[in-house]
């Protein structure tokens, strides 16, 4: 597999980390350059690993995996992306400024950095099928680095949208979320 290849897989399995950094930023007040970069090396390390996880398990575990991956990232993400809406709404029902008061934690971006690096942990089935395969670590390092920059890139630009949209822009957020579940449920269920 050439380096261009790589690269394009690695852009393509960053999108959904990329949208999410978008929407916690936009979200999240408590955010701040250091918060985005954790962020964003969180979801590097996340989408970097799984791939190797996948390789190393290869075709014998890909068809349990396969069953519930679409489900378990359409649970997660759709979960954090309602629960967003609904307290946006609840808040600005009681005209509380309840953005400067909402934080995010680690546990929300543990979670996030699951459900959106499974589909790079099916992309490492896939490098393990591949014969005489010996480049999974460059992969992943690869795979890590695109995330990294598209995640932290993301990130700055989503506290920039946040500030125009306000709360809005937590609804949006949700939104986003609950597509991203979607679409990772519809892609790989039929």
């Amino acid at each position: 597999m050439n380096l261009l290849t790589i690269c394009g897989i690695g852009f393509g399995l960053a999108m959904d980390a990329l949208a999410i950094s978008i929407a916690n930023t936009m979200c999240y007040k408590n955010i701040n350059k250091k918060f985005i970069a954790l962020t964003a090396i969180f979801f590097g390390i996340s989408q970097g690993i799984m791939p190797m996880i996948g390789f190393f398990l290869g075709k014998t575990f890909m068809k349990n995996i396969e069953k519930i991956y679409n489900y378990v990232s359409l649970i997660i993400l759709g979960y954090i992306g309602v629960k967003m809406i609904v307290e946006t709404v609840k808040k600005s029902k009681l005209k509380i400024d309840y953005l400067d008061k909402k934080k995010i934690n680690s546990k929300v971006i543990f979670a996030q950095g699951i459900a959106t690096s499974i589909d790079a942990f099916v992309v490492g089935i896939n490098f393990s099928a591949i014969p005489d395969n010996k480049n999974i670590f460059e992969y992943c390092v690869i795979i890590s680095i695109i995330t990294i920059f598209c995640c932290f890139i993301g990130g700055l630009l989503g506290k920039r949208i946040g500030k125009v949209l306000e709360k809005k822009g937590e609804i949006l957020g949700g939104i986003i979320l609950i597509i991203i579940g979607l679409k990772i449920f519809f892609e790989n269920s039929f």
